[in-house]
């Protein structure tokens, strides 16, 4: 419990700092959200494939639930897309779900790869 609550302490202050470097109103587009739950889906795929395999249940939990459950966010992916809706800006809103959706896969997708260390690397160039 205490690893959680740690957590979830600097995963709060890291979205604030984001949402203050990033700052949108309530219909506008929310980069800070989608940042932070792309990034975070990518960081807790690389903890799930390189360190949950041997780290103890208190560091999981404090890094999985505390630090990146309260760092990412559905429910703020959720309001965002309701706000810009209600504005009249579906448009917006269907790119931003999208955006979210397909963004936080494929960064989980490349966290586990990297995790595993098989993420696609570039060509090596002779020079």
């Amino acid at each position: 419990m205490l690893a959680v609550l740690l957590g979830g302490l600097a995963g709060t202050a890291l979205r604030l700092g984001a949402d203050a470097l990033l700052p949108h109103g309530p219909a506008e587009f929310p980069f800070s959200t989608l940042i932070a739950n792309v990034a975070g889906s990518f960081a807790l795929a690389v903890l799930v494939a390189r360190v949950w395999p041997t780290a103890p249940n208190w560091l999981r939990a404090g890094l999985g639930p505390g630090l990146l459950g309260s760092f990412t966010t559905f429910s703020a992916l959720v309001a965002s897309l309701l706000a810009m809706a209600q504005a009249g800006d579906a448009w917006l809103a269907l790119v931003y779900l999208l955006a979210g959706l397909g963004g936080g896969l494929a960064a989980a997708w490349l966290g586990l790869q990297t995790g595993r260390g098989t993420a696609p690397s570039r060509p090596e160039v002779d020079e």
